[in-house]
């Protein structure tokens, strides 16, 4: 009888083992789990574009100034325009409407610097109004371009040249 109580307690003994998880064997058997559950890092997020930031290569507290010239008019002479770049990123224009009555207008907003600095975004303040967009022609020369961004094909002359620029 001694043998088979032996024998019993062997196999009580040997069943009990089987069912029972071995205690170190349960955290790794549960990491899967836990890494499923848990939400992956985050990817950093890269920084939200400003738009008066200045591009690489181009400085808009150098490039600020006044540039002028007359530009193409449909029903008058021409329009006289002046913008003022200034370092903080904000600009003010006078257009004088050659010949209209009432032909002077204003207007103020903040400029960005687009295409590593080819080309400038006139942002104006008043929201009715459009922004503007011109070329970089040179530090001393800025071209007017269309809404689009694309070079006005014309006989007639979009430019404004730096205040002081030899013209």
């Amino acid at each position: 009888m001694t043998k088979h109580l032996l024998a019993l307690a062997c196999l009580a003994a040997l069943s009990l083992s089987a069912c029972k998880k071995p205690e170190d064997a349960a955290p790794a058997a549960d990491a899967p789990k836990a890494a499923e559950a848990a939400p992956a890092p985050a990817a950093p997020a890269e920084p939200m574009p400003v738009a008066e930031a200045p591009k690489a290569g181009f400085d808009i507290a150098a490039f600020a100034g006044s540039f002028s010239g007359t530009l193409p008019c449909a029903d008058c002479g021409g329009i006289d325009t002046k913008i003022e770049f200034k370092a903080d990123g904000s600009y003010a224009i006078e257009e004088t409407y050659q010949g209209k009555k009432d032909g002077n207008a204003k207007g103020d907003g903040h400029f960005a610097a687009e295409e590593d600095g080819k080309r400038l975004r006139l942002d104006p303040n008043s929201k009715s109004d459009q922004d503007r967009l011109y070329e970089v022609v040179s530090n001393d020369e800025i071209r007017l371009l269309d809404q689009d961004g694309k070079k006005i094909e014309s006989e007639h002359n979009y430019s404004l040249k730096r205040a002081g620029a030899a013209q």
